[in-house]
C-alpha cells in the first residue's frame, strides 16, 4: 500500500509541477481531455523527448497518471478534482494580477 503525501507534500509537488509554463500548459491541456504523447507534443508545440520529461515529472508529483492502451500509452489527470484546482487557481491569480499590491513588485519579479 502507498503511504498518503502530508498536506505539505502535495502542495510542493503542485508547486513544483506549476514551476514550469511547458508542465502548467500540459495540466490545462489535460484538463480539457486525456491525451496521447505524440497529439500532446504537437498541441504544444515541443519535442516527444521534452514532452516526456515534463510528463515524468507531473507522474513523479502525482498530477498525471499513464494509462496503457495496447501498443499506446493515454496520459491523464491522475484526479478530475484537479482540473477544478487549476481553474480555481487560474480565476484567483487573473483577480490578484489586475491588483498588484507589493510596491517592489517590477524589481522582486513578484506579485
Amino acid at each position: 500500500m502507498l503511504p498518503l503525501a502530508t498536506e505539505l507534500d502535495v502542495l510542493t509537488r503542485f508547486g513544483r509541477a506549476l514551476a514550469d509554463p511547458i508542465r502548467c500548459r500540459l495540466l490545462l491541456v489535460l484538463r480539457e481531455a486525456p491525451g496521447y504523447p505524440s497529439d500532446l507534443a504537437e498541441a504544444l508545440g515541443i519535442s516527444r523527448t521534452r514532452l516526456s520529461n515534463h510528463l515524468a515529472c507531473l507522474r513523479d508529483c502525482g498530477l498525471v497518471v499513464a494509462a496503457p492502451e495496447g501498443r499506446r500509452t493515454r496520459y491523464e489527470l491522475a484526479d478530475e478534482r484537479l482540473g477544478h484546482a487549476l481553474d480555481d487557481l487560474r480565476t484567483a491569480v487573473l483577480a490578484v494580477e489586475a491588483d498588484k499590491t507589493c510596491a517592489d513588485a517590477a524589481e522582486k519579479g513578484c506579485c
